[in-house]
């Protein structure tokens, strides 16, 4: 085969938050098949110190810092009739660079991560597209404006619509288009007017070797405080995580508490907003914003608590735990996707006095909670590593008769 142009809206390093980790190991997998050119964008100075990394994977690469301001987006997504997704990541430096690589490299596949860089597919190229959607983001707008008020929700409404439009126009461009799992895969074919596109599911996968409980010492501030110690991880400046957040504080982690008064919750990740720092310090919330590895504080806790009422895909931060051994206690959506067993893997419940209620008998049954962090170890090895969720990618490629194994 020929080689491969990916395009990804923020550079695949560090993998340290949802988005990345997938593109970083998909990057990989890809590296390990064909030669692979690498454009994308970096948010700030610690993503340019990461090119190097860049350079040493891919074959060519373009990396340029994403400089464009949220109102300067806005203005001329509001001129043009586009999605502020697109207008946020267009910069004529990388339509340019894409030209120049399609001219003199022998591309035969362009893999897009993410929909935002599907605009840099131009339409005269003959080879194979891909693109990995990874989540309805069409969708998640249509339930932030269902929420939302005065021009903000009259924005993301508007959103939703172009996103929707842009969406089937990625399915018609493309040869397959990419989501996390069945059921996003399901959503997104049923919202298109021709059904017959190619939609498939590739799952996530998790580094179990990495996120190993027996190889992590737990960070120390957090295992001397009382119990139980309830964890919540993601990106704190990511709608639905806040929100998540916002309803562990104030209507779940209170009801624990009338039974279990020493109960804290522990908000770990970046950039948590000042509304949810206002939180820190007060009846039992503690939020530690970025940390360098996430993995001493999942061995710190005694369980996950995942209370999400917006989610698309599947959730890495539930992998992550189940890998370290924490029983998760999570909401439907933050379960979709994740084909384990509720009540044996993790604990499924919709309300906040079912998940109150999930939480507090965990606490006062540490032979079932030990139990459920096993099984859950044990699924997340047997079922979710990353080298079995992109097994599919050479039969993608063209490549049926050859592994990811054979490739590299």
């Amino acid at each position: 085969m020929g080689e491969i142009l990916f395009l990804a809206h923020r550079i695949p390093f560090p993998p340290d938050r949802g988005d990345k980790i997938r593109s970083h190991n998909v990057l990989k997998a890809l590296a390990a098949l064909a030669p692979v050119h690498l454009g994308c964008f970096a948010d700030d100075a610690a993503d340019h110190a990461l090119e190097g990394e860049m350079a040493a994977l891919a074959a060519s690469h373009l990396l340029l810092a994403r400089g464009k301001s949220l109102p300067v987006a806005g203005t001329e997504a509001l001129a043009k009739g586009l999605p502020l997704s697109l207008t946020a990541f267009h910069d004529r430096r990388m339509a340019q660079w894409v030209g120049e690589v399609l001219r003199s490299r022998p591309i035969d596949t362009i893999f897009v991560f993410s929909g935002q860089m599907a605009q840099y597919v131009p339409e005269h190229f003959r080879g194979r597209v891909i693109v990995d959607l990874v989540d309805v983001d069409s969708a998640k707008f249509e339930a932030y404006g269902a929420e939302g008020r005065g021009f903000r929700g009259w924005m993301e409404r508007r959103e939703a619509r172009l996103l929707r439009a842009e969406e089937a126009r990625i399915a018609r461009r493309a040869d397959r288009t990419l989501l996390v799992s069945k059921a996003e895969a399901a959503l997104f074919t049923s919202r298109l007017d021709d059904p017959a596109r190619t939609v498939e599911a590739m799952g996530n996968g998790i580094d179990s070797t990495l996120f190993d409980p027996t190889g992590v010492a737990p960070e120390p501030r957090m295992s001397a405080m009382k119990g139980p110690r309830l964890v919540f991880t993601g990106q704190m400046d990511y709608a639905p995580n806040i929100a998540a957040v916002e309803r562990a504080i104030t209507r779940i982690l209170p009801l624990v508490r009338a039974r279990c008064p020493d109960a804290s919750l522990h908000v770990v990740g970046r950039n948590p907003p000042p509304a949810l720092l206002a939180h820190h310090g007060r009846e039992g919330v503690h939020v530690w914003g970025r940390v360098e590895d996430i993995r001493p504080w999942l061995a710190a806790a005694d369980m996950a608590l995942v209370p999400l009422e917006i989610a698309r895909g599947v959730q890495n931060k539930v992998l992550e735990a189940m890998a370290m051994e924490l029983p998760v206690v999570l909401s439907p959506g933050a379960a979709t996707g994740i084909e384990a067993e509720d009540g044996r893997d993790f604990l499924v419940a919709t309300s906040d006095a079912a998940l109150a209620d999930a939480v507090i008998a965990l606490a006062h049954d540490p032979d079932r909670r030990r139990a459920m962090g096993q099984a859950a170890r044990e699924w997340i090895c047997t079922h979710a590593s990353w080298e079995a969720a992109l097994a599919v990618l050479p039969r993608m490629l063209g490549m049926e008769k050859e592994s990811l194994t054979d490739a590299a």
